[in-house]
């Protein structure tokens, strides 16, 4: 099944909800950086919650690019989705292992640290992007952007986040954001609170073969759910050797000259796909040159 994130209303348009399933570009992204289980699970959850907030974003050219560095050894999360949901993103330290919780599950929070913050920027076509960077208050992902839509858009929200790894593949990922908007009323609100109240994990629900759409009746029964749309979702990264060439200029002059006269040649990878672009002699002395 391919993944895809389904836009919906509720409640006479005064919620609004993203489901997704995103099993194929969690596992994408899991190949690619051979991460270990805790980071595929970090790295997971903070792809599918990017992926829905690239479908909030207006413009067809806008993108949005969350960061999360909360101090612990998994570094730095780095994720990137256009306005289609298509996402990319890698962390520091793929390799990164931490000790379960004494449930078996796995502890993320562990691994990504609760002393940091959510940095969100927003390309939206203007001279500067947007630029918000908020506290963690979990390390678990999904409760750090709930915290973050409350703060930085005064939207009350409930996000929900999973991947289930089995061995070395991911079996199950997807997420929801529900939101409340401004003119939410009291029955409504009341309703939707009940309905998360009993509401399986996310993994679970996913597990026992649930869809998108079945996830959206369950947590919006009663609600009277509507879905606007369907947008298929993928790992996408636009690299090229011409863009990675950015990199050989951001070393600087003298490095980039030490290189020629040592080496000969370069070779530079993408950070969000493991691309190996390789540059001879000539093309490092061009670059060099047009510095």
């Amino acid at each position: 099944m391919k993944d895809y994130v389904i836009r919906a209303t509720a409640g006479d348009g005064q919620i609004r909800a993203f489901v997704a399933t995103t099993r194929n570009l969690v596992e994408e992204a899991r190949s690619l950086h051979e991460t270990t289980k805790v980071a595929t699970a970090a790295l997971g959850r903070t792809l599918t919650a990017t992926s829905m907030m690239g479908l909030m974003m207006k413009n067809e050219n806008d993108k949005i690019t969350v960061i999360i560095k909360g101090g612990g050894p998994i570094g730095t999360i780095l994720v990137t989705s256009d306005s289609k949901g298509n996402v990319k993103g890698y962390v520091t330290n793929s390799n990164v292992e931490v000790e379960n919780y004494p449930n078996g599950k796995l502890n993320v929070a562990g691994a990504v640290g609760t002393q940091g913050h959510v940095k969100v920027i927003k390309d939206i076509g203007l001279r500067e992007p947007y630029n918000g960077s908020y506290p963690l208050v979990s390390g678990e992902i999904a409760e750090d952007f709930t915290h973050y839509f409350a703060l930085s858009e005064q939207t009350p929200s409930v996000v929900s986040l999973g991947v289930l790894t089995r061995a070395d593949e991911v079996e199950h990922a997807g997420g929801f954001i529900v939101q409340l908007m401004p003119d939410a009323q009291e029955e409504n609100i009341a309703k939707l609170e009940q309905n998360i109240g009993k509401l399986s994990s996310i993994t679970n629900m996913l597990k026992d073969g649930n869809t998108p759409e079945d996830i959206l009746n369950i947590v919006l029964d009663g609600l009277n759910p509507k879905i606007l749309d369907t947008c298929e979702v993928k790992f996408e990264c636009e690299c090229s050797k011409e863009k990675v060439k950015n990199a050989l200029v951001a070393i600087g002059k003298n490095a980039l000259a030490e290189i020629i006269e040592e080496d000969k040649k370069a070779e530079v990878g993408c950070q969000f796909c493991n691309r190996k672009y390789n540059y001879t002699e000539e093309e490092l002395i061009e670059v060099l040159e047009n510095m």
